[in-house]
């Protein structure tokens, strides 16, 4: 598959600010991924003056936002895992409520200076949202903060056999196999929302689809995404620790993340016992109890705030992301990258070419035990002097694969300028 780099014109109106911002997710209270994303750019946008509207599906208890000025309206839903079977396959294809409660806001409160903003809408949201938002389409800029809007599954992986997916979205050879975690039954549900997305996003002139990562074009074009509508905006991210982690003085390898079989948790384990290294897991899931009592070395530490987790990412010696599907960004990455710890991760993952490119980390078939075992002695048995050269390294060197908050802001709001300006160009008579 060729890697695309969206070439996007620069508008000489990129500068105009918006008079009202309206983001659109799922969620509004934070455990990290893409509701943190959209929480910390509500908060950044309100610190620079500009009112914001965050309109989400759940409960809207939002202590953070509120906290920061930020209106919150909620429909008070819960998330399609928490309901009855027959009510989330209902709303999860398509939310009424959603559409109109957005229509309505819309009615009441539009105006030609506000952008908006539609984040996550899996979970809860669903596609009505884009009706939703199809009359102010040219000021509504939609995140890809993973492959949902490509593919049914979200992730380009064949789930039963572990292994990456190349097949065409929606193809024939597509909805014939049977993917899912969980059954084919539910794999032809998403395959039906799936198409009820794709007809959302035709035939409107939406103003751009943001990737967190450059690499993530091809697979949208496949599924019918225009190139011109893919701007990349790499993800901000902010240390895990003050200063910098002393890598070269650590033993311990580090995962943090979901644990459940597509993160390649199980993974990392094996390769730590090869590599007879300690392995501390800092996160949760559905295998995290029987991984527990599989293997009593591992030290399983369970989901962990960011000020809980600072000491032990300081002991850490290396960060080990061995994703099974093609991570589109992996956040934790540059969070590591930033606080001064290197870095293994799977090939398949976007972020490896430049990891390996920079010298700050290492990229290999992370599915294969031998083969993430022999990355680990690498740094495991690498001089001190290097291994403070490739830390430091990876805190320099992180600006080419993350912004910081500061930096994101800016380039949203230059994304957000843009979409004013050719609003207001397609407004004219």
């Amino acid at each position: 598959m060729t890697r695309v780099e969206p070439v996007r014109a620069e508008s000489a109106h990129a500068h105009l600010r918006p008079g009202r911002v309206v983001i659109v997710n799922d969620a509004s209270t934070a455990r990290g991924g893409a509701t943190g994303l959209a929480i910390l750019s509500a908060e950044l946008l309100t610190a620079r003056g500009i009112p914001v509207t965050f309109i989400a599906g759940d409960d809207g208890v939002a202590e953070r936002l509120r906290a920061s000025g930020v209106e919150v309206i909620a429909l008070g839903d819960k998330g399609l895992v928490a309901e009855k079977p027959v009510t989330a396959a209902a709303r999860g294809l398509y939310h009424r409520r959603a559409r109109r409660a957005l229509a309505e806001w819309i009615a009441r409160h539009d105006g030609p200076e506000v952008v908006y903003h539609l984040h996550g809408w899996s979970k809860i949201l669903s596609p009505a949202v884009l009706d939703g938002l199809r009359p102010v389409a040219t000021r509504t800029l939609i995140h890809a903060h993973d492959f949902f809007l490509a593919c049914p599954n979200g992730g380009f992986m064949d789930y039963r056999s572990g292994l990456p997916c190349k097949l065409v979205p929606l193809g024939a050879d597509c909805l014939a196999t049977n993917c899912d975690k969980r059954s084919y039954g539910q794999k032809l549900w998403r395959v039906a929302r799936q198409g009820i997305l794709r007809s959302r996003l035709k035939g409107a002139a939406w103003a751009e689809v943001l990737m967190i990562h450059a690499g993530m074009a091809p697979y949208l074009m496949m599924s019918g995404i225009e190139p011109g509508l893919l701007a990349a905006l790499p993800n901000p991210s902010s240390a895990l620790v003050p200063g910098r982690v002393a890598a070269e003085r650590n033993r311990d390898f580090l995962f943090i993340g979901r644990i459940e079989a597509e993160k390649g948790v199980e993974d990392a384990i094996d390769a730590a016992r090869l590599a007879r290294v300690r392995l501390r897991v800092v996160g949760d899931g559905p295998l995290r109890e029987s991984l527990a009592a599989r293997f009593p070395e591992v030290d399983f530490l369970g989901w962990m705030s960011r000020e809980e987790m600072a000491p032990i990412v300081a002991e850490a010696r290396v960060l080990i992301m061995p994703s099974r599907y093609p991570e589109p960004y992996g956040l934790v990455v540059a969070e590591a990258l930033r606080s001064g710890l290197p870095v293994i991760l799977a090939e398949t993952a976007l972020l490896s070419e430049q990891v390996v490119r920079q010298g700050i980390g290492l990229s290999c078939d992370t599915r294969d035990p031998a083969s993430l075992a022999a990355a680990i002695c690498v740094l495991r048995d690498m001089p001190p002097a290097e291994m403070e050269s490739i830390s430091r390294a990876a805190q320099s060197g992180v600006g080419e694969i993350s912004t910081t908050p500061e930096q994101w802001v800016e380039a949203l709001l230059r994304h957000y300028g843009a979409a004013l300006a050719a609003s207001r160009c397609n407004r004219r008579p």
